[in-house]
């Protein structure tokens, strides 16, 4: 599969392109960003094309990975999912219901395959750890930390715009409904939605499957305090996320071969632009309980 890169920040040089070019079913071919002198730079630096147009980018690949702010990922998913590139994307789909939905149906109309890129749905002990909770059942409840420093520190490389704009409801918010929404079902509705401080959130979620779920979201935590941790109780006990050593080039690796399997055979992947949607829906739910909209 011939694959471009869209996007020149830190993601693409720390994730996309190592892993794109390090995949051994992918053909690498180029490199688009919104800035010439750093397309250029890190196309060189994997000896691919760089690209001043989008649209020949697209014209010359089968898919795309996409490491751009939200909003711009949004226009340019639907920009090449309807010249039937499949979708390698990253999280949160969309800023908005309207953009995210606009990707999904866009991907639907197509044809073509999708999958988001949720790190965590994409490391081996997270996925067995998820895929054998969803089977045990009878969750009561369950709580979800996502506490990272990228506010605390200085000079973080992903302390960006769209970043201090939407927060970590909107950064690692997606993370954490990625590991929970598979295991107690649809959240049927966000019940509560409190501030904390910094742009740290609180959310209360009801489930299909009958558990309530808390979450914990932050950008601002202090340094000794960050990372990520999930834990449900019900009539099997309590059980807790494994961590992972797996690094986020691997991660999305492992991404790139479930879009090369729904390529082949024609079967969304768990985490596709539908997915995607779902999740903005919820988080477009909960900054409105935020803002005091609903």
């Amino acid at each position: 599969m011939r694959i471009g890169l869209l996007g020149t920040g830190p993601w693409a040089q720390m994730a996309h392109a190592p892993a794109l070019s390090r995949h051994g079913e992918l053909d690498f071919v180029g490199v688009w960003g919104r800035r010439a002198a750093p397309t250029k730079e890190l196309a060189d630096s994997y000896g691919v094309r760089a690209y001043d147009d989008v649209d020949m980018l697209l014209a010359d690949v089968d898919a795309v990975a996409v490491a751009l702010p939200p909003a711009v990922q949004a226009d340019l998913a639907v920009r090449a999912a309807r010249a039937g590139r499949h979708l390698l994307l990253d999280k949160p789909l969309a800023p908005t219901v309207e953009q995210a939905r606009a990707v999904a149906e866009a991907v639907e109309e197509a044809g073509v395959a999708s999958v988001v890129f949720f790190t965590t749905r994409f490391q081996p002990e997270a996925e067995a750890w998820i895929t054998e909770q969803a089977a045990v059942g009878g969750w009561f409840t369950g709580r979800a930390e996502w506490l990272g420093a990228v506010f605390s520190g200085d000079g973080s490389p992903f302390a960006t715009p769209w970043r201090r704009e939407k927060g970590a409801l909107w950064d690692v918010g997606p993370h954490a409904l990625s590991v929970l929404l598979p295991i107690l079902g649809d959240a049927k509705r966000v019940t509560a939605a409190a501030p904390g401080p910094g742009d740290t959130v609180h959310l209360v979620l009801d489930h299909a499957g009958g558990a309530s779920s808390t979450l914990t979201l932050s950008l601002t935590a202090p340094p000794a305090a960050e990372g990520a941790a999930a834990e449900l109780r019900g009539s099997a006990g309590v059980t807790r996320l494994p961590e992972s050593t797996e690094s986020a080039v691997s991660a999305l690796i492992r991404a790139a071969d479930a879009l090369l399997a729904a390529s082949r055979t024609g079967r969304p992947h768990a985490c596709d632009a539908a997915f995607g949607l779902r999740v903005t829906e919820i988080l477009a739910t909960a900054e409105a309980l935020l803002d005091g909209e609903a």
